[in-house]
């Protein structure tokens, strides 16, 4: 785990990418869900999500300690792939993403637009991520996974800005993709000592380390047909777990239709756009209304990369429905 001088080293430079992002607790939000709830808003990085943040350690480690790597490559659905993209044009190297086909178009276009070389193979993450690791090895370039130590300490920057300025929250939500922000957010808070909860949050029907929590051993899952893209995973990573198990809580499961309706109440709130794995932690959130009544609790807004059809069914009152 990252300790507290590695974390405010890698704060000091992704402070000369952009500065700290706010956290704010919006009335509204307390207003309808009865308690007060401290946005971290990552939907304003550059890239729309709290991922840019590991990319930049990630690239800067690999430019000084190995500077004869000519490119790198790694698999997305669309947010770890716009911060390698990034973090690899600010550094000088090409960026070849993978992503699922049918991955969405908006986001597609934003990596592009940053400077990666865009393939689309495979049904899912996983399926890209087997493309991405053979062309790796055919071109020689640099596999950049989507959890590894470096990523963890980068992201675990926007931790240190929450507890910094809150450092009395009773419990943190946060949504697990491949567990980068849990475990960023589990090293914040035992680098500074607190004592604060961290709650995962899932889908129900993505649910992969949910059950590995419980069986507290890596369960993948068939499938894993969420919306909410950025947490539809059907294979957890061993190193993540291990850290979860030992620091978070507990993991919440959510269903479809409360991450719809926490997008719409970021939206109406808030007036922020929040993705389906941004609006998770929320959901999970207000699911435990009972247990926060008394308290102040952070929920991590990861992400506010949702595509405009997505958005529109949301905002419609529907829930989008995969496969």
């Amino acid at each position: 785990m990252p300790t507290l001088s590695e974390i405010k080293a890698a704060k000091a430079l992704v402070d000369t990418v952009f500065p700290g992002t706010p956290q704010y607790a919006w009335p509204l939000l307390k207003q309808r869900h009865g308690f007060e709830i401290v946005v971290k808003h990552e939907n304003h990085t550059p890239i729309g999500a709290f991922k840019l943040r590991g990319g930049i350690v990630y690239l800067d480690r690999l430019k000084r300690e190995r500077p004869h790597v000519k490119g790198v490559v790694s698999a997305t659905r669309g947010n770890h792939g716009q911060s390698i993209a990034m973090a690899a044009s600010g550094v000088g190297l090409p960026s070849v993403i993978v992503v699922p086909l049918g991955n969405a178009v908006e986001k597609n276009a934003a990596m592009k637009a940053l400077g990666a070389e865009l393939i689309e193979t495979g049904r899912d993450f996983d399926g890209a991520r087997a493309a991405a690791q053979q062309i790796a090895r055919e071109r020689s370039y640099e596999m950049v996974p989507s959890f590894h130590r470096d990523l963890v300490c980068g992201v675990a920057t926007y931790a240190l800005e929450l507890f910094t300025a809150w450092p009395n929250l009773a419990r943190v939500y946060v949504g697990i993709g491949l567990g980068s922000g849990i475990c960023g957010l589990i090293a914040a808070r035992d680098a500074l000592g607190l004592k604060t909860e961290i709650i995962g949050v899932v889908s129900e029907v993505a649910d992969s380390y949910a059950r590995s929590v419980e069986a507290k051993q890596v369960v993948p899952v068939e499938d894993a047909p969420s919306f909410a893209d950025g947490i539809a995973v059907r294979m957890p990573d061993a190193g993540a777990l291990a850290i979860i198990l030992e620091g978070a809580a507990r993991i919440v499961r959510v269903s479809e239709d409360a991450i719809a309706e926490a997008i719409r109440s970021y939206y109406l709130d808030t007036h922020n756009l929040a993705e389906g794995a941004g609006a998770a932690p929320l959901a999970a959130a207000a699911a435990e209304a009972e247990l926060n009544r008394d308290a102040s609790v952070g929920v991590v807004l990861g992400g506010g990369n949702i595509d405009m059809p997505v958005f529109r069914k949301v905002l419609a009152g529907e829930t989008p429905r995969i496969g």
